[in-house]
Order: C-alpha cells, then structure tokens, then sequence
C-alpha cells in the first residue's frame, strides 16, 4: 500500500529513492528480488546455502557475494564498509553499523565479539554519518545461559521483570554466575565506550524464550547510560502481543528511576520460528493473532513515544510505508522539527530505497542498517532478510515495482 502523508511525505518518488544506484545495480536488484519472489528457488537457496557453507562448497561465497551479500550487506570488513557510508552519506542517510556476529559459543569468541564490538564504536566515531551501532547479546553471552534465566525468570511482565531477573541469578549454579558476571561486564565495557564516544548502542531482540534476560540487563545499562542523552536503546518487538504493555511500562519504570528510556520499535523477525516452537512444546504463541493486530499495536507504540519525546529515544525501525507517514505527520502535527534529536528512522540496507532517500530529502534523520562481517558470520542474517522478503505481505513485489517504474523513467 502506497501512502503520502498530508505533509507530503511521499513515498513514490523513485529518482529520489534510486539515485544512488547505477541502471546496472538496478538491474542486478530486479534480478535478485525476482528471484526471492520464487518460492521454490527461496526454499532450495534456504536448504543449501547453509549447508554450502558449511562444507566449503567450491564457488558458494563468490555467489553469495555477488548476490545477497551485495544487495543488504556493506562489506567483510569496517574498511569496506567506508565506501557504502560515504555514498549514503552524500544523500543525507545515516548509517546503523552492525557487525554481523551472533550465536557465539565460547568466552574466547564473546572476547573477541566485545573488541570488535567497540572497535565498531571507535571506528562509527570518526565518520560524520554514524550516529548508531547495533549489537546482539547473542555475540556476547551463551545462548544455553540466556535460556536458563529467562526460564527461571518466568513472569516476563516490565512490573516484575527487575525482581524476576534478580531471583533468577539465584538458580544459576556459581559457575554460570561467574559466566553471567562476565556478559554483564562486556555489555558494560560495550556502552561505557559507547557513551565516550557518542555513538548510540542498538541492542537487537531476540527469540522470545531468551529475551528477558535481554531485556533485564538492557534496563540495568540504561539506567546507567541514559541520565542525560539516550545512549541505550532496546528494540520492542511489536508483532509480540505483550510488546505495547512492555513498552509503557518500561517508560514507566525508567521515568521513576530517571533515565530516557531508548526504543527501537520493529514489527519482528522471528514469526514463523516462533509459532511452530509454542505449537510444538504447546504453550500460547506470544505473536499476534494476525497481521493487522501487529500493525495497530505498531502504530500506537509509535503514538505513545511521540507523546513522551521528551524522556524517549525514538527509532521507528521500519518497512511499512504507512507508519513512517504517519509518524512524520504526527510529529510535524505536534510541532517537532523533522530532525529531532529523539526521534530517527531507518531501514534495511538494500530494502526500502523509497521510504529511506525520501524521509532524507525532506530533512527527516533516517538511517541505513549496515551490517558488516566475513560472508560465513552473516549467513544467518541473510536468510533472513530473504525469508523476510517472502514472508512479508507484498515485500518483493512492492521492491520489484519501484525497481521497475525507476528503470523506466530512466530510459
């Protein structure tokens, strides 16, 4: 659904949402989201490529880097990555740098997560257009550790959620302590630099069955981080049916332990995952019932953060082009200046052109999430932006639409 705001935020101007990109780039996107478009060459490309990978199957990563790896990622490397930055930065869009680790299974590799993590903030800090980097917990903290205290934590309501997290560290035998000690120290180290720095810390959702944790110790880092400038921010996953309530009353609890709390709000990624784990260990499924109830609770949350701008980090973290109209109506409607300094968008990198590069040309402060990293530490992340693309409503065809309409114009 294509949407124009009454501010004249519109999202069909394809010049403006291409012009970064040569007739060849587009031709090559046209390709690869024609290709996504196909369920049976997705589901083969899902099956394989992992497995590829894996055991090193001759010609896998120039594929990959030629395709996917072209099309949603900045580079193997942060050096890489300069290029990307500097041509976003030459239309006014932001960079979101995200290093592309997760699922980490050793204290030598969360070690390793945690340098690369602030050599990413040291990096972001030197270059104009980087106002944000995003981490996963998962980069530093056991997946198997999460899940335990998340367990024990049972009542993931924001009301109790301190006090479950502190009572469930009790059932951690003193071993995994001293382990849960450790990922509370990188996360510490994380946004102690952070906030030196200046660079905003985007801490990722995860699988419903660890986030509490997640969640738990984003709070703690907040309430350090956020008494005078939003450094923190936790991302609430709004196809989650509890996910409004969490965010009030986790506006709540940082108003009355006086901090900004820092929200990133996306609709989710996990759905599919989700849904077929609670029908199988037959517990209630925590997403949505469908999808117009995602997009209610979406805009909503988007509406109460706008409401509290004063004491809330706002980044409306998405694809849908009627959120991102409404919220740049609601916030001119409120008297807000376009490039507030609690309030941001952004997008994919690769999906999205019309939403980011217009928001941009009407001086709206809009990012690009840029992740970064060796091609067989972002797999992961890959298959699921070409999941995302299949799974979400209209995705593929609308890219492939603008995509068309450009080329077009151009000829």
């Amino acid at each position: 659904m294509s949407y124009t705001s009454p501010h004249k935020v519109s999202f069909e101007d394809t010049e403006a949402a291409f012009a970064y990109k040569s007739d060849s780039e587009l031709r090559k996107a046209r390709f690869l989201f024609g290709a996504m478009g196909s369920t049976a060459i997705l589901k083969i490309g899902l099956a394989l490529t992992p497995w590829a990978i894996k055991f090193k199957i001759p010609f896998t990563h120039a594929v990959l880097r030629n395709t996917l790896f072209k099309q949603f990622v900045g580079g193997e490397t942060l050096e890489q990555t300069a290029s990307v930055a500097g041509k976003l930065n030459a239309y006014k869009v932001d960079v979101i740098l995200d290093y592309g680790v997760e699922g980490g299974s050793s204290e030598s590799s969360f070690e390793a997560s945690t340098h690369e993590f602030i050599k990413v903030i040291d990096y972001a800090a030197t270059v104009s257009n980087i106002p944000f980097m995003s981490i996963k917990v998962t980069g530093i903290a056991r997946f198997g550790l999460l899940e335990k205290i998340n367990t024990a934590m049972h009542d993931m309501n924001a009301d109790t959620l301190m006090k479950n997290y502190t009572a469930s560290l009790q059932t951690l035998t003193e071993e995994e302590q001293e382990e849960w000690r450790k990922v509370v120290q990188r996360f510490h180290r994380i946004c102690d630099a952070a906030e030196r720095k200046n660079v905003g810390v985007l801490v990722d959702a995860e699988e419903s069955w660890i986030q509490a944790p997640v969640d738990a110790i984003t709070i703690l880092m907040m309430e350090g981080f956020n008494k005078n400038k939003c450094v923190v921010y936790n991302t609430i996953q709004l196809y989650r049916h509890d996910r409004l309530d969490f965010l009030k009353k986790s506006h709540v609890a940082a108003t009355e332990r006086n901090f900004i709390m820092g929200a990133k709000l996306v609709r989710g990624a996990y759905m599919e995952k989700e849904r077929a784990r609670a029908a199988t260990m037959g517990y209630p499924s925590p997403i949505q019932p469908d999808k117009e109830s995602t997009d209610r609770d979406y805009d909503l949350a988007v509406g109460y953060c706008l409401q509290h701008l004063d004491r809330v980090g706002l980044i409306v973290a998405s694809h849908n082009e009627h959120s991102n109209a409404l919220a740049t109506s609601s916030m001119l409607e409120k008297g807000y200046p376009s490039h507030h300094p609690h309030m941001h968008f952004s997008q994919l990198y690769g999906m999205s052109d019309n939403i980011t590069f217009n928001l941009a040309a009407h001086g709206f402060g809009v990012s690009k999430y840029l992740p970064f990293g060796p091609i067989s530490d972002v797999v992961p992340y890959l298959m699921r932006r070409a999941q995302e693309n299949s799974s979400v409503a209209g995705q593929t065809g609308r890219e492939l639409l603008l995509i068309e309409k450009e080329l077009k114009r151009r000829k």
